[in-house]
């Protein structure tokens, strides 16, 4: 993979931002699509939208990708100085304890923590998983005193993971659900494209595809795609029936989720799209989950919807894991069919 590539996806991994607090990954989006779009707009539920193209002729195709991730929020500040937290999107408990962690807007560092087992009685020990809201983040602190003006209520609490390389062709990273899918869109949105193209770097879609459900209002499209970072359970534990997607399998393409059905046409010519430049694709195998594209599909008169992704596994976690030749197959497969999309459906 390119050095380029690289860079971009480490930027966007290592950029902190769970639902509600999406700014920074905002703001590297703009730079990195600065003069290669007409201009940008952000509205109440901080979505970012990059305009392209807006004056040409033909229908309006709309890129999308979330810019949210899941973690954590302040909930309390104990007067001996630690923190209590809520979760911001859907995060197993059992990932929780003892994991590096940056609080606030001051990116403090801190871990998760419980109080030593030598302590715990044996009902606390016997529990089968310590639940979020008795993990407290230890960051240091004397006593709450030393705190204030550095945390607050509210703040954000982002997992404190470097973006690396690993084993052969391998990439790791904290929220590579959805940061895959905004680098996705932003190399399609450096290229250009005979139609008119709007894409929407959405806010909250880990607390339900909120961004989206006002978003795709403002510049209600003929088509959308949303790229997403989907689930690769092709790990030992999981039965094969179950393993969703599959690392190395290339593009992931949604026939059904739990919010929506892909539009048949769309996905066929994705298909074709695929075969002709002997591209890798891939079913979701198993209809779990949901999108961004559940609440663009039924804007306006209704919107035809494509969801395609990258697959990772270990998403929803403090570190997930993708393939190179993955993306880089979804740039290079999204490309070619919105050149085609371009002569054909747009």
């Amino acid at each position: 993979m390119e050095q380029q590539r690289i860079d971009l996806l480490r930027t966007l991994s290592e950029a902190r931002g769970i639902s509600g607090h999406e700014d920074e990954v905002a703001g590297i989006i703009r730079s990195r699509l600065e003069g290669h779009v007409e201009r940008f707009e952000r509205d109440a539920v901080k979505n970012l939208f990059a305009l392209k193209g807006m004056d040409r002729p033909g229908p309006l195709v709309m890129l999308n990708a979330h810019m949210d991730e899941v973690g954590l929020y302040v909930t309390r500040v104990t007067k001996e100085g630690y923190i209590h937290v809520g979760k911001a999107g859907g995060i197993d408990d059992r990932l929780l304890l003892g994991k590096k962690v940056l609080v606030g807007r001051n990116a403090l560092p801190g871990v998760t923590a419980i109080k030593a087992v030598h302590l715990a009685t044996r009902e606390e020990t016997e529990q089968t998983v310590v639940k979020a809201e008795d993990i407290v983040v230890d960051v240091g602190a004397k006593n709450e005193a030393d705190l204030a003006g550095k945390v607050f209520i509210g703040d954000q609490v982002t997992f404190d993971t470097t973006f690396g390389t690993f084993g052969e062709g391998y990439l790791l990273g904290k929220a590579l659900d959805d940061r895959a899918g905004c680098a996705v869109v932003i190399e399609l949105m450096t290229m250009e494209w005979p139609f008119p193209v709007v894409a929407m770097f959405s806010a909250q879609e880990e607390i339900g595809t909120r961004g989206a459900r006002v978003g795709a209002w403002r510049y209600t499209p003929a088509v959308s795609i949303t790229v997403e970072g989907t689930i690769a359970a092709d790990i030992g534990e999981v039965p094969e029936a179950q393993q969703v997607t599959t690392l190395g399998g290339g593009t992931v393409l949604t026939i059904k989720d739990g919010g929506m059905i892909t539009d048949h046409r769309l996905r066929r010519q994705l298909i074709e799209v695929a075969q002709a430049n002997d591209l890798p694709w891939q079913f979701k195998r198993v209809p779990a989950g949901g999108t961004d594209a559940r609440s663009i599909q039924l804007a306006g008169e209704g919107v035809r919807a494509l969801a395609v992704a990258v697959p990772a596994r270990y998403i929803h976690s403090p570190v997930s894991l993708i393939r190179a030749s993955d993306y880089e197959s979804t740039v290079t497969l999204l490309a070619k069919f919105l050149a085609q999309l371009a002569t054909t459906e747009a």
